[in-house]
């Protein structure tokens, strides 16, 4: 009996061990590097959740290209959760205007304004889920919704 004790006793030390040093490598790697997401309603449509309510993707979200600020126009990225309806908008240095593709439908800028920058919380880089939709998602600006003037004007 004292064998099967020691075995189980060695067996239990070596998954603490394991577990210990594990999770917190897992927690700071989706913390600080990347995680996955599902994306869900209208608001990304036609770039994610082409299917509508039927459909979910799930993508890829780098966190380290923000801390980088390697965000350009057009970008796909996920904010930090925090009545702006005017027609041109000054956004200020160390901001960002975002929006949703589906007009309407998402909870953007046109609703709460400028975003600072220490608010992105990552970009969204790859759709991997549903398989048939696996794909890297490229940067995309509607030629309408244009800068009236670039930052240097």
């Amino acid at each position: 009996m004292a064998p099967a004790q020691g075995w189980a006793r060695r067996y239990i030390k070596a998954f603490c061990k394991g577990f210990f040093v594990a999770v917190p490598v897992a927690v700071t790697f989706l913390d600080r590097v990347a995680c996955v997401a599902r994306v869900e309603g209208a608001s990304m449509q036609p770039s994610l959740n082409p299917g509508g309510s039927h459909s979910s993707d799930v993508v890829l979200l780098n966190h380290w290209k923000v801390r980088n600020l390697e965000v350009r126009r057009g970008d796909i990225v996920s904010l930090v959760t925090m009545g702006h309806k005017n027609r041109y908008v000054k956004v200020p240095r160390g901001h960002i205007w975002v929006e949703g593709d589906h007009h309407g439908h998402s909870f953007d800028s046109n609703s709460f304004g400028p975003v600072s920058l220490g608010l992105l919380h990552a970009l969204a880089t790859h759709i991997l889920w549903p398989p048939e939709r696996w794909q890297r998602l490229q940067s995309m600006l509607p030629p309408e919704r244009l800068p009236v003037q670039s930052e240097d004007q």
